[in-house]
């Protein structure tokens, strides 16, 4: 088969992922003899296209899938979409608030109908980026948390986690959005430090005594205020505990308490209590039993208790009532203050503070077995460290409030009685109340989406029923997710893995980092730094992509990405594609067939057969670690500078038509099968081009994705042939370094005169002359005992090995000695330059953290560099040579 002249991934990735799609290369086997291994896909959101941190996670999955696939196990990677019910229900609002119209509008069941027929549409997108990014997965076993499978296991969860009365419900403050208008978890809730303001505002006594000065970051809510809190051990308060004292703004009084949770040390000693507008006040008002009084509704607007402020802005009222309180008198003084301002996960808006119905879990008796889990080593979390992190939260949980005020989810299977009010908790709908015989209707709200993605690895293998994917895939091997979303998956599906199966979702958790941008910022679409995969995929090649990922990942650390390092895989997968192109135009299958063991094999193929057995080693040892990154940088350092530029080059002379038939055949043999194995390595990391290679190759058998994953052998791993190769790779590349650093014209043959350390490198050096000579561009290389020359020579010294090249008739002496002072002026000027730079203390505290540390690389990558230009006119400048 021909093979063209470059490499064309557009064209390579739309074959394979036709063929494998068409051909089904990736469906599970469940009736083989191999040993099965199951990862289930983290599930993105159906909300638009994949972003750059998912092409890392399935990227890694990807490499472990085909790995593994390739060592012979039966490979289950499912997939599958979330139904996502806060920002798909956002996306679609915004679709209908384009068109003039609000779900309001539609009703819920025309509603639902909208967004399922928005799903439909834009669902398969990321099915395509998917498929696009060369993901292995199963796509016979595609879930959706909406399908009806899923919908009957949440359900099934839900009856029985309430029956065994670890789902309740209750009248509680929780995290609301004023904007999305539904309840949060605390952790959908996200804390950010702001500026803010501390007000000191005067709560005066009825009977006309100064009062007592409270200080409140939120002035507003002193409408819903029913107590003033002092600590009890305070003796500036002593006085005021049990009389009372007037709200502002208000007719109402309210008592002075003692309760210990006030910090004596916060703004004045007293706090206002607001319990319907505090999660801490919350807890006060029912140890106190005070009275709950709304003063801000869900939309975050004034309610009647406000009086003239009625219907406000909760911000426009704050600024108002400031001023209303300084012309009363009341506002004692303001001061700056930093604040933890909670802000809604999906929409950034401010959170409040609400007191609603809602449903929860009674999370501690679910939590206590899924930490033994971790400590018993059931489930092992890599790197270990986040272990720790996980342990943190889960002894410090608190109940889960799981129920969402939205239209698009899993709705709650709870029926309210009309009569009664009673609730009745089953998986099918009553037809009327068990209780009272009244009528009943379902309760409206929907499941926080972790719910249902809390039941992933076993409700997609088809529980509730004893699936026979069930018994052959649970529990899955492994879990690959980022440290964002530990508490908000890999905590619940342990908690629900555990209740349910009895037994751990999963055995190994490897956390990733998360991407950012080069400067190690967050990327966000405001900041105008985030990095499109479809852009970026169809600029450098999805292997470019994929593998710059790889090298990237290093366990538990956040990744800074610059688009441009993915230049650099491009540049290998052409390098990969030229070197290809070489092999198969020199061989075919009739002169490799049979050929390795008609002679001895040669120093070169000794050392390159060594080589590939380590790196095999390597790869697998990394591999087993998920060390990505180590992985992809061996086989990059073997297949780029060993078998490219090396062996590639030292089997040249046996390809030769002055080699003799034996040479050129074996030559042949070995330049084809270590790049099928190379090949075979790189698969995992580089799918696209490694296939079509694989498909080109003499004799290749099948598909490289179903092709076996190469194991050492022993016999050819030689340290001594390794350490020699070593050497003359090192002498060779001086020789090069000192042609570079004297300007000699590539096209110029060189005298090389070399002085060894000892008898050892003599020999070494005697007998790969061969192989020295060629890629030195030498026309002689010569060994000598005594000292070299000093006069009119280039020099370098490599392992003990003095290098010289005699400079005459090669350059004009005087011209490289202005050269290389005009370059040792230039660097030294902006040596200095970059010096100041990082002696300003300005510049180090303002600059981000990773652009000072590249300052300071460069500033010693030129200061390296002034001084090997100052030895190179050393070495002109001894015996004045001409």
């Amino acid at each position: 088969m021909s093979i063209g002249k470059e490499y064309k991934p557009d064209e390579v990735e739309a074959y394979w992922v036709e063929t494998w799609g068409r051909a089904e290369t990736f469906q599970a086997q469940p009736d083989s003899a191999a040993s099965p291994f199951c990862m289930v896909i983290p599930p993105p959101n159906v909300t638009g296209e994949l972003h750059i941190g998912h092409v890392l996670v399935y990227t890694l999955h990807d490499i472990v899938a085909r790995w593994r696939r390739m060592q012979g196990r039966d490979v289950l990677w499912l997939p599958g979409t979330d139904h996502a019910g806060i920002a798909t229900q956002m996306v679609v609002e915004r679709e209908l608030a384009r068109e003039g119209r609000t779900r309001a509008d539609l009703g819920r069941e025309a509603f639902e109908r909208r967004v399922w027929e928005w799903k439909e549409t834009y669902g398969d997108r990321i099915n395509g980026s998917l498929r696009r990014l060369g993901a292995s997965v199963d796509w016979t076993r595609e879930r959706f948390t909406l399908d009806q499978g899923l919908s009957r296991a949440v359900r099934t969860v839900f009856v029985q986690l309430y029956r065994d009365g670890l789902i309740y419900r209750d009248r509680y403050i929780v995290n609301w959005c004023p904007r999305c208008h539904t309840a949060l978890s605390d952790l959908e809730a996200v804390h950010e430090s702001e500026s803010g303001k501390l007000w000191r505002i005067r709560y005066v006594d009825p009977t006309g005594s100064p009062g007592v000065v409270v200080a409140t970051t939120r002035p507003e809510t002193l409408f819903g205020d029913t107590a003033v809190a002092v600590h009890p051990d305070d003796p500036r308060f002593q006085a005021f505990i049990g009389k009372h004292v007037r709200v502002p703004l208000t007719d109402r009084t309210v008592p002075v308490v003692a309760d210990s949770f006030v910090d004596p040390t916060f703004g004045t000693g007293a706090v206002k209590i607001t319990p319907a507008h505090d999660p801490n006040d919350f807890h006060a008002g029912r140890r106190l039993n005070l009275p709950q009084i709304v003063a801000l509704d869900s939309h975050g607007k004034m309610t009647e208790a406000a009086g003239s402020f009625c219907g406000q802005d909760r911000f426009e009222a704050r600024r108002q009532v400031v001023e209303a309180l300084a012309e009363a008198g009341l506002l004692e003084g303001v001061q700056e203050h930093a604040l933890a301002v909670a802000r809604c996960q999906r929409c950034s808006t401010v959170v409040e503070p609400h007191v609603s119905d809602q449903w929860f879990v009674r999370v501690a008796p679910l939590a206590e077995p899924a930490i033994q889990a971790v400590e018993s080593g059931s489930i092992r979390f890599v790197p270990d460290n986040w272990a720790k992190t996980y342990f943190e939260w889960m002894r410090n949980i608190h109940d889960w409030c799981i129920s969402r005020q939205l239209w698009w989810g899993h709705q709650i299977p709870a029926w309210h009685c009309q009569q009664c009010a009673a609730i009745q908790v089953t998986e099918s709908a009553p037809s009327t109340c068990d209780r009272c015989g009244g009528s009943v209707v379902q309760d409206p709200d929907v499941l926080d989406t972790w719910f249902s993605s809390a039941l992933w690895p076993f409700s997609t293998l088809g529980w509730p029923d004893k699936s026979s994917d069930l018994a052959r895939y649970y529990p899955t091997d492994l879990l690959i997710t980022g440290h964002d979303i530990i508490f908000f998956w890999v905590a619940r599906m342990i908690m629900m893995g555990l209740r349910f199966m009895g037994d751990v979702p999963f055995r190994e958790v490897y956390i990733h980092g998360l991407v950012r941008d080069a400067q190690g910022q967050k990327m966000s679409k405001s900041k105008g730094n985030t990095v499109n995969p479809a852009e970026v995929q169809a600029r450098y090649g999805t292997d470019a992509v994929r593998f710059t990922m790889a090298v990237l990942a290093a366990p538990g650390n956040d990744i800074p990405l610059a688009p441009e390092r993915m230049e650099g895989y491009r540049a290998f997968a052409n390098k990969l594609w030229n070197a290809s192109r070489f092999v198969l135009l020199k061989a075919s299958t009739e002169e490799t067939a049979g050929a390795v063991d008609s002679c001895e094999p040669p120093f070169a193929e000794r050392w390159i057969r060594s080589r590939l057995q380590v790196v095999i080693g390597e790869a697998n040892r990394s591999l087993e670690s998920y060390r990505f990154d180590r992985a992809a940088e061996a086989l990059y350092h073997f297949v780029w500078g060993e078998y490219c530029d090396w062996y590639i080059e030292w089997v040249k002379p046996d390809l030769a038509e002055a080699a003799t038939p034996a040479q050129r055949m074996r030559a042949r043999a070995t330049l084809v099968e270590v790049l099928g194995t190379a090949l075979r390595l790189l698969h995992p990391f580089m799918p696209f081009v490694t296939a079509e290679l694989w498909r080109l190759l003499p004799d290749s058998p099948g598909d490289v994705a179903t092709a076996p994953w190469p194991t050492v052998d022993p016999r050819w791993i030689d340290p001594a042939v390794d350490a020699e190769a070593i050497l003359v790779q090192e002498i060779i590349a001086g020789i090069r370094n000192v042609r570079a650093q004297s300007n000699i014209e590539p096209g110029l043959k060189i005298e090389v005169l070399l002085r060894v350390r000892d008898a050892e490198q003599a020999a070494i050096v005697a007998r790969h002359v061969d192989l020295i000579r060629p890629l030195a561009r030498a026309g002689s290389v010569r060994v000598i005992t005594g000292e070299l020359p000093t006069a009119g020579v280039a020099r370098g010294v490599v392992r003990g090995v003095e290098i010289a090249v005699p400079l005459a008739g090669l350059v004009d002496v005087e011209a490289e000695r202005s050269r290389l002072r005009r370059d040792l002026d230039k660097i030294s000027k902006e040596i200095i330059t970059r010096a100041e730079r990082l002696e300003d203390p300005g510049f180090c505290m303002r600059a981000p953290p990773a652009v000072v540390e590249k300052e300071r690389l460069t500033h010693r990558e030129l200061a390296a560099r002034a001084d090997r230009l100052r030895e190179a006119l050393s070495q002109l400048d001894v015996g004045g040579a001409t």
